[in-house]
């Protein structure tokens, strides 16, 4: 079903505009998430990748975890153009109506294959899907894992307890990293503010370290409620008390380590 309120960022964001917005916010290199379950969409954002000048450092793309032949499926991306910019695959599994999916027989097949690829794999679930991904985590030691939007902290309702409880959980495995992002458009989307969101992040700052945090942007759908400059401002005002070294690792070195980016 389309949802109206999607309407303002339903149209094409090319490499220019993305090259305008990283040069206005000082940002020298970024990753691409993918947006939809096909995987010619990722083969798009691997060709633009290869295309970037080094612009576009990597690729978070998508491939059906389920199939038999989901190690063969990764190979083809990365022989394709731009493969090596391939760094990690996502799916989301916060659509998905069983909040056990992650725990399928089939797709922690298909996790493990990601993980012997040398892949990261990216978390996009809601807080009840936290259970899950603590015990998918726990499965797959040797998987990395990245937790995108903070696992999605019900910031508008002003919801806590089971966010923070299953954040706590997942922080515990040290093969978790998790990406500060998407926050603005979980809090009011015409009313957020740094105090609103700042407990948030406090707590993943608590419970993960700046060893295992980075930045993102969630550059377009952040255009929703606030613009990539915007969006960057507010993560360094949450940040603000981190020293040189650890704001370095969460604006860069993280994502370098945990993507295994060039």
């Amino acid at each position: 079903m389309r949802a109206p309120r999607l309407d303002p960022i339903r149209r094409p964001y090319g490499l220019g505009e993305l090259r305008r917005r990283c040069a206005s916010a000082g940002v020298d290199a970024t990753v691409l998430v993918q947006t939809v379950s096909d995987a010619a969409e990722t083969e798009e954002f691997l060709a633009t990748a290869a295309d970037s000048e080094g612009l576009i450092a990597g690729v978070v793309g998508w491939v059906d975890l389920t199939a038999a032949d989901v190690s063969d499926r990764l190979a083809r991306l990365r022989d394709g153009r731009g493969g090596e910019r391939l760094v990690a695959v996502r799916h989301q599994a916060e659509d998905e109506p069983d909040p056990a999916w992650l725990l399928r027989d089939d797709v922690l097949r298909g996790l493990a294959a990601v993980g012997r690829a040398g892949l990261t794999y990216d978390l996009l679930v809601k807080p009840p899907q936290l259970p899950a991904a603590r015990a998918v985590v726990q499965r797959l030691p040797d998987v990395r894992f990245v937790l995108d939007h903070c696992a999605k902290p019900p910031i508008a309702a002003g919801g806590w307890e089971s966010w923070a409880a299953g954040v706590t959980a997942l922080a515990r495995s040290p093969n978790v990293a998790c990406k500060i992002s998407g926050l603005v458009t979980e809090a009011r989307w015409d009313r957020w503010d740094v105090a609103t969101i700042r407990p948030y992040v406090d707590h993943v700052v608590r419970r993960f370290g700046p060893d295992r945090l980075l930045f993102g942007s969630d550059w377009p759908v952040c255009e929703l409620a606030a613009s990539y400059d915007e969006v960057l401002h507010l993560a360094r005002a949450l940040l603000g008390a981190l020293s040189s070294d650890e704001a370095t690792l969460v604006f860069g070195g993280t994502a370098r380590r945990h993507y295994r980016l060039a």
